[in-house]
């Protein structure tokens, strides 16, 4: 588990967090907290219930929101049971994910990751639409491609985003499983990502942070000299991306 943004000056940043990675596939679940009202949210609780709920008492939060990325069961798998433990609303993914919840207590079963089940969103999320934490206020982004339902959660104060499977450090997410489409996540990183900022810093669903800017230099799929060299995101292909759920 890592501390995402310091404990040490709370007045600094109106939110803090921590990644706490969960399941055998490592996915990176982050609780973020309001830093005033210590209200908050738990981002795509995939697994290991027991670990999460540890890290929210360890810390002295009450978990008043669920955020969905996308539903994969890595990424969404614990969402029932985290509802069932804390009263918490589940906020997204966009309601073209419904097919993957559908889907949830099968992959469950596939990947070894007992438990995982299906869940209903008490709210399905837009692009543009905001959601609450505390006193803090979480821009969303849909940004299809991996799955057509993907959101990604921003906070353009603490310069923060939780962008679920769409980016990675070197990388950007699969778009061979049902319904994904790599021209239309390389859309949504251009066109809905990058004018937040160079700035930046995001969690990815897996591996370690790093930043729009960053990304944008170096990234071999998503890189500005890439797409600038070929005029679209058609080249090189997802499938040589390291295989990230």
């Amino acid at each position: 588990m890592s501390l995402v943004m310091s404990d040490e000056a709370p007045r600094q940043s109106p939110i803090r967090a921590i990644v706490a990675p969960v399941t055998p596939l490592q996915q990176n679940c982050t609780i973020v907290w309001c830093s005033r009202t210590l209200q908050a949210a738990v981002i795509d609780p995939g697994g290991d219930l027991p670990h999460l709920l540890k890290a929210v008492a360890d810390h002295g939060l009450t978990v008043s929101k669920i955020w969905i990325t996308h539903a994969h069961m890595d990424h969404a798998g614990a969402a029932a049971a985290l509802q069932e433990a804390t009263g918490a609303v589940i906020e997204g993914p966009h309601r073209d994910d419904q097919f993957w919840i559908d889907r949830i207590e099968d992959s469950g079963r596939k990947y070894g990751v007992p438990g995982a089940r299906s869940f209903t969103p008490d709210r399905w999320l837009e692009d543009g639409d905001e959601v609450t934490l505390g006193e803090t206020r979480f821009l969303v982004r849909h940004c299809p491609g991996h799955t057509p339902g993907h959101v990604v959660f921003i906070h353009p104060e603490a310069r923060f985003a939780q962008v679920g499977d769409v980016l990675f450090k070197g990388s950007v997410g699969r778009t061979d499983f049902p319904r994904g489409d790599f021209n239309q996540l390389v859309a949504s990183i251009t066109e809905r990502l990058w004018p937040m900022g160079p700035d930046i810093a995001f969690v990815p669903g897996h591996g370690p942070m790093s930043t729009f800017g960053a990304e944008r230099k170096t990234n071999p799929f998503v890189a500005d000299v890439i797409l600038g060299s070929n005029g679209s995101g058609e080249s090189p292909d997802a499938a040589s991306a390291p295989r990230y759920s």
